[in-house]
């Protein structure tokens, strides 16, 4: 885990040091954000998540790694900051790895948030959680693969950042609707039929479904406020100009 944490903190020091060579004024908001998603991807890594034992705290790891910290890092848009800030040759080279076929892929939200949810399932599904806690090389992977999967789920739904090819705003949340199904269902099988030789089972059950509620709804509400400005600001350039006065 102390080498996830060192990267946590590189990831930290990189982005504010991109926003200083950023070619235009970055958003102080967007920098909070991206702060804040290390911060609480941090704080589970080196706590909760390393709970295998009592399932209660350990959701609580997985809701801070797997959801709020994705969220909060896709509001950070780093691939827009890496974009303005590097040289203009960098970031055209940049721009065409994000158009390269397995990075489409993997931002398709066809595909990022079923493998998401998928990864959920195969992990607490089969008893692969409870022999994490048995490895601290296995616990750092299940920590990284919850946050990396969890970035891709929520970029490919909020679309943030740029992107190749962008599905439209319906696909986006047909998407986040049935990860959203997925991560209850598991929540539900996890209450009725808990993994064996933990506690608080109940508790972490609830936890995981009421917290991945609340991060769904507001990551809907997320996609609906920038589908209404887009629409709004299409609206607006399509409106003739008025006439000036004489």
């Amino acid at each position: 885990m102390s080498v996830l944490l060192v990267l946590l903190a590189a990831a930290a020091a990189a982005y504010v040091a991109a926003t200083w060579r950023c070619r235009s004024p970055w958003p102080l908001a967007r920098t909070a954000a991206w702060l804040a998603g290390v911060a609480a991807a941090a704080v589970a890594v080196a706590g909760p998540l390393t709970v295998h034992g009592d399932l209660r705290a350990h959701m609580a790891g997985h809701l801070l790694v797997g959801m709020v910290a994705p969220l909060l890092l896709v509001l950070g848009a780093p691939v827009t900051l890496v974009l303005r800030a590097l040289p203009v040759p960098a970031a055209r080279r940049v721009s065409r790895l994000l158009r390269a076929a397995p990075l489409r892929w993997l931002a398709d939200p066809l595909v990022a948030v079923p493998a998401n949810a998928a990864g959920l399932w195969l992990l607490y599904g089969t008893g692969l959680h409870g022999a994490a806690g048995h490895s601290p090389g296995w616990s750092a992977l299940l920590a990284a693969h919850l946050l990396v999967s969890g970035y891709l789920a929520t970029a490919s739904v909020l679309a943030v950042d740029p992107a190749a090819h962008r599905r439209g705003v319906g696909v986006r949340a047909v998407a986040l609707a049935g990860g959203a199904a997925a991560h209850d269902v598991l929540a539900k099988v996890l209450y009725a039929h808990p993994p064996a030789g933990v506690t608080g089972a109940e508790e972490g059950a609830r936890l995981v479904y009421d917290g991945g509620t609340v991060v769904t709804l507001l990551t809907a509400a997320l996609l609906w406020h920038r589908w209404y400005v887009s629409r709004e600001a299409v609206r607006a350039a399509a409106q003739p100009a008025a006439p000036v006065a004489a």
